[in-house]
């Protein structure tokens, strides 16, 4: 549950970036939220199928 909450957390901090005019901070922090998403995703069928 952790990685889908840092996600969450990254996922505000671009929004509050993206809206300030940080574009640079904005675009890295859903890369970032996008990576552990995805992770979370995959974690979560590894876990299911065994």
């Amino acid at each position: 549950m952790a990685l889908l909450e840092l996600a969450i957390g990254f996922f505000v901090l671009a929004i509050i970036a993206g809206a300030l005019g940080a574009g640079g901070v904005a675009g890295m922090s859903m890369g970032i939220a996008k990576w552990l998403v995805i992770a979370f995703l995959v974690l979560a069928v590894v876990s299911l199928v065994l």
